[in-house]
């Protein structure tokens, strides 16, 4: 099992960021790799479907909603045309001092084969691209942290 952790300080106020994040039909609007979000259900269970270039998509459920600890988790269901498995991922937001916060986005899957580098990177990507993009809906920096 591979393990992927993307830390990013905002700058801006943590349920500024939780409204936009956890929205879990509203992705479309800060991924530009996702073309369209379907939602069936609500809640814990409710399971999205991702629509993305060339017709491809991706199956999410909803795992884990934390208002007031402002985390949530979803895991990918059915087949996929990532190469990897299993995967299931976290993200947490904290305060981080007036007016920013820390968000810490993580997700562990099996890959599809010997090569874990690849499906790292596109999990990194994922993570690291969706937090740029909430910085550019917000108007404020990201930067990177440990």
């Amino acid at each position: 099992m591979a393990e992927v952790i993307v830390r990013r300080k905002v700058a801006a106020p943590a349920q500024q960021c939780w409204e936009l994040l956890s929205n879990f039909g509203g992705v479309a609007d800060s991924s530009p790799m996702i073309e369209t979000c379907t939602v069936e259900g609500e809640g814990v269970g409710a399971v999205r479907t991702l629509g993305m270039a060339g017709g491809l998509s991706i199956q999410e459920r909803l795992e884990a909603h934390d208002e007031a600890g402002l985390t949530y988790s979803y895991a990918i269901i059915g087949e996929s045309p990532l190469p990897f498995t299993d995967y299931l991922s976290t993200v947490k937001i904290e305060a981080a001092g007036e007016g920013a916060c820390t968000i810490d986005w993580r997700g562990r899957f099996t890959p599809k084969g010997d090569d874990e580098a690849g499906p790292a990177g596109i999990v990194n990507g994922i993570y690291s691209g969706g937090i740029k993009s909430l910085g550019k809906q917000l108007g404020v920096s990201v930067e990177e942290i440990d």
